[in-house]
């Protein structure tokens, strides 16, 4: 697989917003090893232990400090890289947070993606786009069936509906501006990747699971959970990143086929109950120990939610390497190796990123 995405990506201009996040990060990597020339678009990582910092992401790229929000600034850094692939998946990403700050997720989230596209209308050159959203863009019914690409989009909380927002305006631009019909003349082509909750190294964000545990377990302390019987379909990071850049790989070679949606989710049975995911979590620390905690005033988060998959597995030949329970031990490692050898973990990094492309 490695050598198929290094063929397309070798020496071509990338420019990735959200490259300071936590997928971002990953991607920057991933990029970077492949010999893409990057150009980032980003807030600034938040600490100094962000995984931006520790892979050295400056290094690896021409970054850009800045707000997605601020359209002149992000058009003028689209322009002068002349970018061949735009990866867009810089969002405010957290359900919680959204609830505190919805018009700014939708800002974000919404008008954020209008100012990307706009910025790729501009460009008098051929360009291969690939904007990612979440799982969270279907209108969640609490069933136990999986999502078709399909389905209803929707959202209950301020940042489903934004990134449901998101894929409205991707679609108006595509049908507005980057026509299939008419690609011979635009030369643009658009597609959408949906994935769900991710887990893995270098995430350090506030009210997800994974970090949650991490900095508990890390101070001898009780994980506090809670929604213990919320089912989501977990996966680990590479699993979804390397699906983008498939995606990407393969919208550049047929832009009419592939300029639509697809999911990147873990097998229909695999998805566990938050509660399942941290006895697996304090199992591959060693130790530990959780406690529920619910609230009555807490924020509405989605229950149970799936996706069919079986559209990225005919049409884009991707399938999920790591279950579960594999995913956090992946990730229990990482946090591990970071803890106690923190020089070492740029080449754990690496590592763990080859070790997955080698199993693909």
């Amino acid at each position: 697989m490695f050598e198929s995405l290094e063929n397309t990506y070798k020496g071509k201009r990338v420019f990735l917003t959200g490259h300071t996040g936590f997928k971002g990060s990953w991607m920057l990597k991933i990029l970077s090893m492949l010999g893409a020339e990057v150009t980032g678009y980003s807030l600034a990582p938040e600490n100094a232990f962000d995984l931006y910092h520790l892979i050295q992401g400056d290094t690896l790229c021409k970054s850009h400090i800045n707000d997605l929000r601020n359209r002149e600034a992000l058009q003028k850094a689209i322009a002068e890289c002349q970018p061949d692939f735009v990866f867009h998946l810089a969002a405010q990403p957290l359900v919680r947070l959204s609830y505190e700050f919805p018009s700014e997720t939708f800002e974000v989230n919404a008008i954020g993606t209008a100012n990307v596209l706009d910025g790729v209308r501009a460009l008098n050159k051929p360009c291969d786009v690939i904007l990612i959203t979440t799982d969270k863009v279907y209108h969640n019914n609490e069933w136990i069936y999986p999502y078709r690409e399909t389905d209803r989009l929707g959202g209950y909380d301020p940042y489903s509906a934004s990134k449901a927002c998101a894929e409205l305006v991707i679609d108006s631009y595509r049908n507005s501006f980057f026509n299939t019909k008419t690609y011979s003349e635009h030369k643009k082509a658009i597609t959408v990747g949906r994935a769900g909750n991710v887990i893995g190294g270098g995430d350090w964000a506030k009210d997800r699971l994974i970090p949650d545990i991490v900095r508990a377990l890390s101070k001898k302390e009780e994980v506090v959970i809670r929604n213990p019987h919320a089912v989501r379909p977990w996966q680990h990071v590479l699993e979804p990143v390397l699906g983008y850049l498939l995606l990407g790989s393969k919208l550049h070679e047929d832009a009419i086929k592939y300029s639509t949606a697809y999911n990147f989710g873990p097998e229909f049975n695999d998805a566990l109950p938050v509660s399942r995911m941290v006895e697996l979590a304090i199992q591959a620390w060693g130790d530990g120990g959780f406690k529920i905690e619910s609230s009555a005033n807490q924020p509405h988060e989605a229950g149970l939610l799936k996706l069919d998959i079986n559209k990225a597995i005919g049409e884009l030949g991707w399938t999920p390497t790591y279950n579960a329970s594999a995913a956090i031990i992946k990730t229990v490692e990482w946090y591990k190796c970071y803890l106690h050898t923190p020089a070492e973990i740029i080449v754990f990094t690496e590592q763990q990123i080859k070790n997955f492309i080698n199993q693909k």
